[in-house]
């Protein structure tokens, strides 16, 4: 099992909407996440920084991100989600949620 953490601003304008969509995420959403092999996924907010947590199980992360990226209800969720989100100053050039370094864990 892997751990992944990433960072994005969220639009304050936008808070009540990206909790709402979040409240009632749609199950074609969730099952393709599952079916990436990712488990214990959770998002955070504190001060206007959403962050994110997940542990993937599977064996070819990059190739279970592309399915993700290439599922059709994902990327109409993904159009109601995005202009929710505002990339960090600090992301790299095309980059969505910027990855976080894992700096210290404990069983």
């Amino acid at each position: 099992m892997r751990r992944f953490a990433a960072v994005i601003r969220l639009r304050p304008e936008k808070e009540a909407e990206y909790r709402a969509l979040h409240a009632d995420a749609w199950p074609g959403v969730l099952s393709t996440i599952r079916a990436a092999h990712i488990t214990n996924y959770s998002i955070f907010l504190r001060d206007g920084l959403l962050f994110s947590y997940l542990e993937y199980t599977g064996d070819d992360y990059d190739a279970d991100m592309a399915r993700i990226a290439e599922d059709e209800t994902t990327r109409r969720w993904w159009a109601l989600t995005d202009p929710c989100q505002q990339p960090l100053d600090s992301a790299a050039e095309g980059q969505w949620w910027a990855p976080a370094e894992e700096v210290f864990h404990l069983d």
